[in-house]
């Protein structure tokens, strides 16, 4: 496995992220050897676990709003990079990315930093591993939130806007990230933080893992990772620690995923679910107070057992 490492000195002075980096090496999965996972952990060593997983093709940069809010609440933050974004390692081959090496990647990085009782904060693609890891580690965490996520199965079709996204992403010459992530919020992003959200893909070739995501999402029922999210859903209907959505009002892709995690999940009953108001697809991005305000306050009127 031939792996990337973007340089340091890309992530210099970016708008709004001052944190310092943290790393943690996990198995690679093929043969020996690990690799290079990054997480922002702010706050105090011993305060309520907020991790927070972002999505395709954003990394811990996303979380930049967020996490102030919820140090300052007395929390500790941890944003993960998932492998093939951000400051993490990037293998430089597509077939290198398979859903179940995310899962076990994203699991070795958890165990690492010896995270427990975590409040998982989770949006698109970090919503399709960190739901997998609740069902396969309930007992390590607290209370959900998700955000414009689903965990799919292959067995209900992907919604037209899902597979436009699909087509795009594999036949787009060169894959604009910062672009992509701007085209998917209510806000026109600044420059910078367009340009920021490049930093992590210093040309085509670090940017395997963005592209192969898509691809990885079940959209037929013998997909390789249908089996594992059935499975992971027979946890998830007999759920019954806190869970809120706190979807967007603005975004094509996961629209109604909210209804169906509240119908699905046990914990979703008796919380006071929220739309979060002038949010697009990254809504961490156009409305980050408001999705950090919205946790804070669920910790408090649900407390971890």
């Amino acid at each position: 496995m031939e792996i990337l490492r973007t340089p340091d000195e890309r992530f210099d002075s970016l708008p709004g992220y001052p944190f310092a980096p943290h790393y943690a090496d996990v198995p690679r999965g093929e043969g020996s050897g690990t690799l290079r996972m990054h997480y922002v952990d702010e706050g105090p060593g011993d305060g309520e676990v907020v991790l927070m997983l972002h999505g395709e093709p954003s990394w811990s940069y996303l979380y930049r709003k967020m996490i102030p809010i919820i140090v300052d609440a007395g929390h500790r933050a941890v944003a993960a990079d998932l492998v093939g974004f951000g400051r993490s390692d990037k293998p430089a081959a597509r077939t290198d990315y398979t859903f179940q090496r995310h899962v076990d990647w994203t699991w070795a990085m958890v165990e690492a930093a010896g995270l427990d009782a975590i409040t998982l904060v989770c949006q698109d693609w970090g919503g399709l591993i960190g739901l997998r890891l609740v069902a396969e580690h309930p007992d390590r965490f607290a209370r959900v939130v998700a955000a414009n996520t689903f965990l799919s199965t292959g067995d209900v079709p992907p919604g037209d806007a899902f597979m436009q996204w699909l087509r795009f992403s594999q036949e787009v010459d060169e894959f604009p990230a910062g672009g992509i992530v701007n085209m998917a919020t209510v806000t026109d992003l600044a420059p910078d933080v367009v340009a920021a959200y490049d930093a992590p893909f210093p040309d085509e070739s670090f940017k395997e893992g963005a592209r192969q995501f898509p691809v990885l999402v079940p959209i037929s029922p013998d997909d390789p990772a249908s089996a594992a999210n059935r499975a992971a859903w027979d946890v998830l209907t007999k759920w019954e620690r806190p869970f809120l959505t706190a979807f967007s009002d603005s975004d094509p892709i996961t629209r109604g995923g909210d209804l169906a995690l509240q119908s699905m999940i046990p914990g979703a009953r008796g919380v006071a679910h929220t739309t979060i108001a002038g949010g697009g697809h990254f809504l961490q991005e156009d409305q980050g107070e408001a999705l950090a305000r919205a946790v804070v306050t669920f910790m408090t009127v649900h407390p971890a057992a």
